[in-house]
């Protein structure tokens, strides 16, 4: 067995740190790793440097340093494969739970809004802030971090803009359309002209750019301009006429011929539309100054009182049996169409419903009660 000195010492210490490693933990080690190797497989009577140089390459594949970036590396993220495990977990379940989401849309069954939320929040906020944190610790240069942190920004506004369309969420154009924007004229720029200064990357960043290009623009495509405010405003005016005409029928039903289900049916109506108004513009009931108020209704959603088993929702329950009750006994003309879409669905279908949609149907089915009641009114 080789005995090694101390000036074989100092020198392979000495050369350890001209090669860059600064570490004295690391120096250490490393110089424990080459005197055992030099100890156990040098001779007597062997050339030490000769052999110290064909030792030393064993250790790294480039550069000796490249040893301390990586016992950097793995001090920083020292959780990487729990991290790079939760990621592929987190896509896992975000694809399954969002596909399953979509599907219970379709199909109009109860959980499809939960499992859309949790697909689309576990891949906004776990698996696309995990998969950058990875992609940035491979990364090299900085150029390369800037794409990938611009990237996954551009992809969670892209998931929340989704998220928002589908729950029809306040905001939901705005969003969609500033996610494309930033996705036309940030994102893509910025990938295209990084990966363009590397001739090997040419062809393949020239061919994805155009991929991207077209996907957005198909997406784009997609979107729904916002109303112009005169649109809006004939919209609301038409609600507000069919309001008056309502107002006006009722007050010529006779107090004798205006029965307690007929009562419980409009006021039923009354409530489900102030929820819906008063979610909209703050107000249960549209006032007549609503265009100086600047009180419009602007097509939306219909408001969280309808989910689930929240008052909307059971409103609507009651509003459906009290018409069965009032359309038993009664003749054909006589009766109140119940074939409405939103008597068939179930809490989570409904809240795909516009407030406008749902607020005219319902008057629909007050001027029908009313007009079933005047027909009733004795003439005088």
């Amino acid at each position: 067995m080789y005995c090694i000195n101390d000036k074989q010492i100092d020198f392979i210490l000495n050369d350890i740190r001209r090669r860059g490693i600064e570490m004295e933990d690391l120096q250490s080690n490393l110089l424990d790793h080459i005197c055992c190797i030099i100890e156990q497989n040098l001779k007597e009577g062997d050339d030490f440097e000769e052999f110290y140089k064909k030792t030393i390459p064993q250790f790294f594949e480039n550069e000796l340093w490249e040893i301390e970036q990586e016992t950097i590396t793995l001090l920083t993220f020292k959780n990487y494969y729990a991290m790079k495990k939760t990621m592929i977990i987190s896509g896992i379940f975000s694809v399954t739970a969002f596909v399953a989401g979509s599907f219970f849309k379709i199909m109009h069954w109860p959980g499809a809004s939960p499992l859309l939320i949790l697909g689309i929040a576990a891949i906004s906020f776990i698996f696309l802030p995990l998969m950058f944190v990875l992609k940035a610790k491979e990364a090299s240069a900085a150029r390369e971090k800037l794409v990938a942190g611009v990237g996954t920004l551009i992809g969670i506004l892209l998931c929340m803009s989704t998220l928002f369309r589908l729950m029809h969420w306040p905001g939901a154009s705005i969003l969609w359309i500033s996610t494309s924007a930033c996705s036309i004229f940030l994102f893509i720029p910025i990938y295209f002209f990084s990966g363009l200064r590397k001739p090997e990357t040419k062809t393949n960043t020239v061919v994805t750019t155009i991929i991207l290009i077209g996907a957005t623009g198909l997406l784009f495509s997609l979107t729904s301009i916002r109303k112009s405010r005169q649109n809006i405003f004939l919209e609301t005016k038409t609600y507000y006429k069919n309001e008056q005409l309502l107002a006006r029928m009722r007050s010529k039903v006779s107090s004798s011929t205006n029965t307690q289900l007929c009562n419980n049916i409009q006021n039923a109506c009354d409530k489900i539309k102030g929820l819906i108004l008063k979610e909209e513009t703050g107000y249960d009931k549209l006032p007549p100054d609503f265009d100086t108020k600047n009180i419009l209704i602007t097509e939306g959603g219909i408001g969280d009182s309808f989910g689930g088993e929240n008052e909307g929702s059971k409103l609507l329950n009651d509003l459906k049996e009290l018409l069965n009750n009032y359309n038993t006994g009664k003749n054909t003309e006589g009766k109140v169409p119940v074939d409405y879409p939103f008597f068939e669905l179930s809490s989570e279908g409904i809240m795909q419903f516009s407030n406008l949609s749902l607020l005219n149907s319902l008057t629909q089915i007050q001027l029908f009660v009313a007009g079933s009641e005047l027909q009733l009114t004795p003439v005088k």
